[in-house]
């Protein structure tokens, strides 16, 4: 207890937990463990919240009615895909053909059809070398020559006075701008087209573009030019025939480049790029979605691909820290019931990761069954999610006071997950609240689904005050979110249904859940207690009556209170004969022990007391309990046993070896066990248990404790005394209640020894009386005799 100059939040369970009492944990100090954790969980919600998180819109296709109202979180430059891509377009378009124009095409065929001639000129030939120079003419011209062909060339090399006419009349045929294809051409040129002179390296529009001619009239002006020339028919055909065969395109369209430059024009336009200004409605609730909102919703949700998120990302993982931070020193230094082990915070960041995991899934989930339910908003699906379950195992784990700042921070978290939603993240704190609140004493399994029914009871209550501060008029959406929200508080209790047992499992934490279980008079360990140590069965649990009492008069666990003082004595199984309780007239074997033996055998239940537990896993709670109920009281029978034996000449008696080696009680239900225990013990030793006397024995023993200074570190405070004395007097008294002395026989009242107790009634006499004859009636001795008889 906290005496009036005394803190009551001095050192709560610090020695109860013992993880870390050398001050280190996971090879890290102790204090700097909570600050390591918190960080750790601002990271995991940074990565939670930041990607597609608080940012993300629902997917809509123009023409969708939207469910909720979109704005803009920051301003933007959405880019318009469409109108980039038809300047782009535009941009290609824009490119004019390249055509590649090679004017030494005509000199090459005219420099071929002179070096022919030079080559088959009369002098240079000679009878038997015909065959070699028809080979050098093909390779000269590039064509397979007939024996007409070749002659034909041999009669006009030998008329020199043929050969300029002729040159001439070829270099004017070729001298025109040719293509292959003047259909095509013809296409190209009614929007401009680029011509390159592959021999001096530059570019112009062509202008005129009547000069181009497609081959088929080259081949018609060749044929003219050599009818000019002076050539016969004959000639005329074959040299002709070759010619247009010889006869090549000299203004070609050049496709690679031409694809090329398009290209380039198409990524020199720049983005076209709509403005939004940070806050500014992009689609609002029930309207009608539009194809270039559509665009800006998309934009949105690829604002993860932009650098900027790096920056936003910061910024949230900042304020995170700064949240979790100040809440959790804020916590720590004004809230008394605040003190968290290492255990503790490591539960705490695992549960809120875990429901923000769930919590993110939960949306993903929604997305996908918005498509096979189109008729239901989207925003109608969150009111599934079990937002409060956590506030709930964490109530259920540690306390009020952490659930209350846990429902705070998990409440501003989602928040920031769904686009900063001060609704949604009311909702939340209003549901976690209530959870936390209805779990409080989790007496029973199905009071799980109890809350989880008050829960849905708020849910529907908040959804529709939220819908009504929206100025929503009432629709069939309405309906919808109130079901779904309904449904959320059966989540949270099937949630908190699973997660219990897992929790007790690997932290190690003994719930009222796991309370129950042990609450169960069959245990192995208690029925070993009951066959072993029956006094001490008994005792515990008388003390279980009054703990229990007690801790509902001041507001502590009544199961825990309940359940610590069945198990606080298993301890005196291994020496069950060492205790009063259980030696049952029997001679003391203290008798035959000095006073300090006497004092190590009862200090010995203790610590075999901790050790049974740990074998029958009954959680740390019942443990600290076990090993704080007698604290560091005196054991005085034996204290002034041993000072009256001692001997004058030797030192002095130390009182400290005659106290329990603690620690003192740390939390209300240990200290109530240790009252319990007190006054149940000595309660037996009343000879006449009037009320009156059950109170001032009551109250001397608690005042006697307390003046010991034995409840300086738990949070009981003097008007807790007082109603847990009130408490224990009214157990007591129906206990010890008040008994009426039965009638004796009349043959009895003579005799000198007849009891005056009513409990002590003589059974020889009841005996002889049965022996008597006429009593063998219905309801006489007969009957008496066979009671009890099989």
């Amino acid at each position: 207890m906290s005496r009036p100059e005394k803190k009551t939040d001095a050192v709560p369970r610090k020695l109860a937990r013992g993880a870390a009492d050398n001050g280190r944990f996971w090879g890290i100090d102790k204090k700097y463990q909570p600050y390591l954790l918190l960080c750790l969980l601002a990271f995991v919600l940074t990565l939670i919240i930041v990607p597609k998180g608080g940012f993300t819109p629902a997917h809509y296709a123009p023409g969708d009615v939207a469910a909720i109202d979109i704005k803009a979180p920051r301003d933007l430059l959405i880019p318009d895909e469409k109108l980039t891509a038809k300047k782009r377009q535009e941009a290609q378009q824009a490119v004019l053909p390249l055509y590649d124009f090679d004017p030494a095409v005509g000199s090459d065929l005219t420099d071929r059809l002179r070096q022919v001639f030079g080559i088959l000129a009369p002098e240079r030939l000679e009878e038997g070398d015909l065959h070699r120079v028809e080979s050098e003419v093909e390779g000269v011209l590039g064509l397979d020559v007939d024996e007409g062909q070749f002659a034909i060339l041999r009669q006009l090399a030998a008329k020199s006075e043929l050969h300029q006419p002729l040159l001439d009349e070829v270099t004017r045929a070729l001298s025109v701008k040719a293509v292959a294809n003047l259909q095509l051409f013809k296409q190209d040129r009614e929007k401009g087209v680029v011509v390159r002179d592959l021999v001096a390296g530059t570019e112009a529009e062509l202008a005129d573009l009547t000069e181009v001619v497609g081959v088929g009239e080259i081949r018609d002006r060749l044929l003219a030019g050599l009818k000019r020339a002076g050539l016969d028919r004959r000639q005329r055909k074959v040299l002709h025939g070759l010619l247009v065969r010889m006869v090549r395109p000299n203004l070609t369209f050049n496709k690679n480049e031409t694809e090329e430059r398009k290209r380039r024009a198409a990524e020199a336009v720049q983005p076209i790029l709509i403005q939004v200004k940070k806050g500014e409605m992009i689609v609002r609730e029930g309207a009608r979605v539009t194809e270039e909102q559509v665009r800006k919703l998309k934009a949105l949700r690829d604002l993860k691909k932009d650098r900027r998120n790096l920056s936003a990302a910061a910024g949230m993982l900042l304020v995170l820290l700064l949240v979790l931070l100040v809440s959790f020193q804020f916590a720590g230094k004004n809230i008394s019931k605040f003190r968290l082990q290492p255990r503790d915070m490591l539960f705490l960041v695992l549960t809120f990761s875990g429901l923000f995991v769930l919590i993110k899934l939960a949306i993903f989930l929604a997305a996908a069954v918005e498509t096979a339910f189109p008729y239901i908003d989207s925003a109608s699906f969150y009111y599934l999610i079990p937002f409060a379950a956590g506030a709930v195992l964490v109530r259920i784990v540690l306390n009020s006071e952490v659930a209350l700042v846990f429902s705070a921070l998990v409440a501003l978290a989602v928040g920031l997950l769904f686009s900063n939603s001060l609704f949604l993240a009311l909702y939340v704190l209003i549901g976690s609240l209530t959870g936390a609140h209805f779990v409080r004493h989790c007496g029973t399994r199905s009071a799980l689904y109890r809350a989880g029914w008050q829960v849905s009871l708020v849910n529907m209550a908040m959804v529709f005050g939220l819908h009504l501060m929206a100025g929503h008029s009432l629709s069939i959406q309405l309906l919808y979110k109130l079901g779904f929200a309904m449904a959320g508080g059966f989540f949270c209790a099937i949630v908190a249904t699973a997660a219990v047992p897992l929790i007790e499992a690997v932290f190690k934490y003994t719930t009222d859940i796991k309370l129950l279980e042990l609450a169960n008079l069959n245990t192995p360990v208690l029925r070993q207690l009951m066959v072993q140590a029956p006094g001490t069965y008994h005792h515990s649990i008388v003390v279980g009556n009054l703990a229990e009492a007690g801790a509902e008069a001041i507001g502590a666990n009544p199961l825990l209170a309940r359940v610590a003082a069945y198990y606080h004595d298993i301890g005196k199984i291994k020496k069950p004969l060492y205790f009063v309780e259980n030696q049952s007239g029997t001679e003391n074997k203290h008798d035959k022990l000095s006073p300090s033996m006497s004092a190590l055998i009862l200090m010995a239940h203790i610590k075999d007391g901790v050790e049974l537990a740990r074998e029958n896993r009954l959680g740390r709670e019942l443990i600290d309990i076990l090993r704080q109920h007698h604290g560091t009281a005196l054991m005085k029978y034996f204290y002034d046993k041993a000072k009256n034996q001692q001997d004058p000449e030797v030192q002095q008696v130390d009182e400290r070896d005659y106290r329990y080696p603690g620690p003192k009680p740390q939390t209300r239900e240990a200290a109530l066990i240790m009252l319990a225990d007190a006054v149940e013990a000595a309660g037996r030793t009343l000879t006449d248990p009037t009320p009156a006397r059950i109170q001032g024995m009551v109250q001397k023993i608690i005042n006697n404790i307390f003046i010991d200074g034995q409840l300086d570190e738990c949070e009981l405070t003097l008007k807790d005394l007082h109603k847990i004395a009130r408490s224990f007097n009214r157990i007591l008294a129906g206990i010890f209640h008040y008994r009426i002395d039965y009638p004796e026989p009349v043959h009895k009242e003579k005799e000198p020894t007849r009891k005056k107790n009513g409990d002590h009634t003589d059974r020889e006499s009841a005996g002889e009386a049965a022996d008597r004859p006429g009593r063998t009636g219905k309801g006489g001795a007969e009957d008496l005799k066979r009671l009890g008889m099989s």
